[in-house]
């Protein structure tokens, strides 16, 4: 029979497992803070995937020895995250080399073709990101950022204040 007690007892492991590994990591956001799931670096991107990947091992493992490892490396990626976003604070040189600059797609209603090349953004994507916006006319665009989590902010208006765009580096 396809539902014997072999079977059962792998359903009640996996979800019990996967359960109390999803309640370790939102004790450990709840001691941290929401900043951890933040898209602020590549960092912080990188901590999001493997924290999915860990979960996901969680729910899959057969001895206990391999489910409290991965409980130790769950609190690990918060305790690097903890100290790279510190050091972050003190050094410019250790947030040069961990985070991306933000770059200038656009400006002044003319497109940087340069830097699409340069970031790998298709035209299309930069025009689908204008109309997300609700730009009617590329003259109203003062400047298209991609930013260093990979988002794009669109700047549109009269006038931009130019401490908006103070970290941002031309291709």
């Amino acid at each position: 029979m396809f539902f014997d007690d072999k079977w059962l007892d792998i359903a009640a492991r996996g979800s019990i497992l996967t359960a109390l590994a999803l309640v370790w990591i939102v004790l450990l956001i709840r001691i941290v803070g929401l900043r951890s799931l933040s898209k602020m670096t590549n960092f912080d991107f990188v901590m999001t995937v493997a924290l999915g990947s860990l979960l996901a091992s969680a729910s899959q493992v057969t001895e206990w020895g391999a489910y409290v490892q991965i409980l130790v490396g769950v609190a690990m990626l918060f305790i690097v995250q903890i100290a790279a976003a510190l050091l972050r604070r003190q050094s410019e040189s250790i947030e040069a080399a961990i985070q991306n600059c933000p770059v200038y797609l656009m400006r002044d209603g003319v497109i940087d073709e340069e830097a699409l090349a340069k970031t790998r953004v298709a035209h299309s994507d930069l025009i689908a990101k204008l109309r997300e916006a609700n730009v009617m006319h590329f003259d109203e665009v003062r400047a298209v950022v991609l930013e260093a989590t990979g988002d794009v902010s669109v700047l549109h208006g009269d006038a931009l204040d130019e401490r908006l765009t103070q970290d941002v580096e031309e291709a």
